[in-house]
């Protein structure tokens, strides 16, 4: 593109100063309108007891249903196909079709109820498959951003602090990577965007000398990236002059091995948070370290593989920040447990045990069946040198397993490597072991510990 050439041309100081234009505008559209309303509105309803939460829950989901049989022809000729005016109780909705993204894609624009122009526009990452633009409306963006802001508030963290933010962004030139320099600066709400796509042993260093000399308190981004640096700066002795106080991953599943060692080494907290870009309602981390389903920001229900309720199974959600691109009864491909437990903190929503991350990131073996992401990354819990890995699955037998090794691995770290993984995956199958130098990420910066080719 045109665009992307110039600013290529541009002197990093210029670069600078567009990737400030761009936020100027983009948090023009997210914190105007009723954003402050929404501010008001969460406060509000932290003193929810729960009964209430439900109630105004169950009148919202109604409501937004209703909204989305009017306005969007798609849902139209369901509440149709299904003999349905309008929905006035959970048995009726629960009559309406389970939506795949598959589905969503295929039906994309008799889904959406407003136009380009008038939508702010968000694309989920290819990881799985096609990109999917969804279209919001200005009020639920700002919506969402309410929520996000009072969710960070309860870590002192408002708009202005300085953050460090690890994300898919592809921002930086080749006279960028030649002087060690991976990262561009928002001057106006002083935000550092650090590419994701360069954090290696040898880059490590800078980002961590470019993080003393801005002092961020506060970090966001993908987990992956941010233990990548953690992992180096403790191996290396190479630390931060300083201590974060909160760090906010997102768009991955956090391993304990991870959260380990990124508060080791940027020494603030991890704070746990879920949605999605297409528009997942949230489920956020309190202060006292349980997850809470935020009840006012959609419909959860968990189902097990016969598709009825269960305390763990797949998270198929209704958003209510969704009016651009109505999602009733999503099937997002995330599995979740939940919990007995009750909070203390002042949160009344109900309390999740872990959110096991997507249904597809398992290993599957024919002589222990599924062997999910959690077990997986754990293999390398007594295991030294091992820089990251890759396992790549695409039949039932066989699996490809890459690491990078740095040169403290030796022959008795690959045989307790491979004796943890024949634990979890049996006897019977092949493993094919190969070095690399590196783990490319995904076009969206994430980066996978498992590559599953097969549907099981």
């Amino acid at each position: 593109m045109m665009t992307e050439k110039i600013y290529q041309r541009l002197p990093a100081v210029f670069q600078n100063g567009l990737v400030t234009l761009f936020d100027v505008l983009q948090y023009r559209k997210r914190h105007s309108g009723n954003y402050s309303k929404w501010m008001e509105y969460y406060e509000a309803a932290r003193k929810f007891d729960l009964p209430k939460l439900q109630r105004f829950q169950l009148e919202k989901l109604f409501a937004f249903v209703n909204f989305a049989a009017r306005e969007s022809v798609y849902y139209k000729q369901i509440f149709a196909q299904l003999g349905l005016t309008e929905i006035t109780s959970l048995e009726q909705f629960h009559r309406l079709p389970i939506q795949s993204k598959e589905d969503i894609r295929a039906n994309i624009e008799s889904i959406y109820t407003i136009g380009k122009k008038q939508a702010i526009l968000s694309k989920t990452g290819g990881t799985t498959g096609k990109s999917l633009e969804v279209r919001f409306t200005y009020d639920d963006m700002q919506n969402r951003f309410a929520t996000l802001d009072f969710f960070r508030k309860g870590y002192g963290y408002k708009l202005g602090n300085k953050v460090a933010w690890f994300s898919g962004k592809s921002l930086l030139t080749e006279k960028d990577t030649e002087k060690n320099r991976y990262w561009k600066y928002d001057w106006r709400y002083k935000i550092r965007y650090y590419s994701t796509f360069h954090i290696n042993a040898t880059t490590a260093k800078h980002y961590i000398d470019d993080l003393n000399k801005l002092q961020p308190l506060y970090a966001v981004g993908f987990p992956s990236s941010m233990y990548e640096i953690a992992k180096w700066g403790l191996a290396n002795n190479y630390q931060l002059s300083y201590r974060m106080r909160a760090i906010f991953p997102t768009a991955e599943t956090v391993m304990p091995h991870e959260r380990e060692a990124i508060e080791n080494f940027f020494g603030g907290t991890v704070v746990n948070q879920y949605a999605s870009s297409e528009g997942a309602p949230f489920i956020l981390e309190c202060t006292q370290g349980k997850l809470h389903m935020e009840l006012l920001t959609g419909y959860f229900e968990i189902l097990d593989d016969k598709g009825q309720p269960a305390n763990e199974g797949e998270l198929v959600f209704t958003s209510f920040t969704t009016h651009g691109t109505p999602l009733v009864r999503y099937a997002i491909k995330d599995r979740i447990k939940l919990s007995a437990e009750t909070c203390t903190c002042g949160n009344h929503n109900p309390v999740v045990e872990s959110i096991q991350g997507r249904i597809n990131d398992f290993v599957y073996s024919e002589e222990r069946g599924k062997i999910n992401l959690g077990n997986i990354s754990n293999c390398v819990k007594y295991v030294k040198g091992v820089v990251k890995f890759q396992i790549i699955q695409n039949t039932t037998d066989h699996i490809q397993l890459k690491i990078v090794r740095d040169n403290t691995f030796t022959d008795k770290d690959e045989k307790m490597f491979l004796h943890e993984l024949r634990e979890r995956l049996g006897n019977r199958m092949n493993i094919d072991v190969t070095y690399v130098k590196e783990i490319p990420r995904e076009a969206s910066g994430k980066y996978r510990i498992v590559k599953q080719g097969l549907i099981v």
